[in-house]
């Protein structure tokens, strides 16, 4: 490698630690690409772009304003779940683990929330209050279960989290074809509807669909906030992230840390279960976690692991899916959505990558340097 091109890869570097413009390059670049995929569907990139638009933000042809700003309420309806499971996965990352268990203790926090609401008679408020706290909690123990065997075993947090999602998969398979968990006097497999005493209430009326769930998001981003930066727990949890090593030496427990990150990142997972219990769907079914758990991985690394990013990027992803179903219309198929989460996240990862690798390069020449230096005087 030569000098410039030397010179020209570490400015390259410098440009890509500059970590907001980072994201916002991820996100023009995953469009521009999404043009070229969607001109291979035979559909115009105008036209698509324009009804993501109008599902997502304003809809300009509406007739009346009740239609032309629905579209925002939606995306940030479909934005909560990824705002409460991103700051969950954002907590683990900043710990340094890789929590890839969000489906599973979504689905528990679903399961103990709808649980709360359709079996126990409870005052208005009271009741919602109840099931929420019951989610937080289901989901904290099921993630701690990951937290405790890396602290005590060292087990590896991804694979285990992986077993926790299929565990919790098929268990809610088997909890739906249970009499005490289905609908009486059918068979299908979901549960019972919450009570209304149970259920969050609506922001705004029909046609809207937002619910307080919002509010709950905005709560769990200042719990988020207080925890990561002001509060000693969340030192020591980026203390981890950023060295256990040092951190152990600076008297720290890794072990405690770790376990104590995963109980809470659970617990934020739970409450998004919760919310789709409680709030978007009303009732539990096999596909009640969906694809959270996955793009909430998304929204936390396009959010830089950061109270505000984090939200940001849920109300962007929130967005890209109110916006994937106008652009359905346009003859653009929804995975077109898919496409562009995944462009981003791997435009994100391309400048860690490069980091590690240019400096690993370098030590390479300088090494190799040296050893013809010594040849020379052999």
């Amino acid at each position: 490698m030569s000098a410039r091109a030397s010179k020209g890869m570490g400015f390259v570097i410098q440009v890509f630690r500059i970590r907001w413009l980072v994201s916002l390059l991820a996100v023009v670049i995953a469009f521009a690409i999404g043009a070229v995929f969607i001109v291979l569907a035979d559909a115009s990139v105008v036209d698509a772009y324009y009804a993501m638009f109008r599902g997502s933000i304003v809809d300009l042809n509406a007739p009346n304003a009740v239609r032309m700003f629905k579209p925002l309420t939606d995306s940030l309806f479909y934005s909560i779940p990824l705002i409460i499971s991103g700051l969950g996965l954002a907590l683990g990352f900043r710990a340094g683990l890789f929590n890839i268990g969000g489906k599973g203790q979504i689905i528990v926090g679903a399961l103990a929330a709808v649980w709360v609401g359709f079996s126990l008679n409870l005052p208005p408020v009271v009741h919602t209050l109840v099931a929420l706290l019951v989610a937080i909690v289901a989901g904290g123990l099921y993630g701690g279960i990951a937290g405790v065997l890396k602290a005590k075993t060292g087990a590896n947090e991804v694979i285990v989290t992986i077993m926790l999602n299929s565990i919790a998969t098929l268990g809610l398979g088997y909890i739906l074809t249970q009499k005490a968990w289905q609908v009486p006097g059918t068979n299908q497999p979901v549960t019972p509807k919450v009570a209304e005493s149970a259920a969050l209430a609506r922001l705004l009326p029909a046609p809207f669909k937002l619910h307080v769930g919002f509010l709950v998001a905005l709560l769990a981003l200042v719990a988020f906030w207080w925890l990561i930066e002001r509060s000693t727990l969340g030192f020591q949890i980026r203390a981890v992230g950023a060295n256990a090593a040092a951190a152990r030496t600076a008297g720290i427990s890794v072990e405690r840390i770790t376990a104590i990150t995963m109980v809470l990142s659970g617990a934020f997972l739970g409450l998004a279960g919760a919310n789709e219990a409680l709030g978007t769907i009303g009732y539990v079914s096999r596909d009640v976690a969906g694809s959270i758990g996955f793009d909430a991985i998304t929204v936390a690394l396009l959010g830089r692991n950061k109270t505000w990013g984090t939200f940001g990027a849920g109300l962007l992803f929130g967005a890209f899916k109110a916006g994937g179903y106008a652009m359905q219309a346009k003859g653009v198929p929804i995975d077109m959505i898919l496409i562009l989460q995944s462009v981003i996240v791997l435009l994100i990862a391309v400048p860690d990558a490069l980091a590690v690798a240019v400096p690993a390069v370098r030590r390479r020449r300088v090494e190799q340097a040296r050893k013809e230096k010594s040849d020379e005087h052999k």
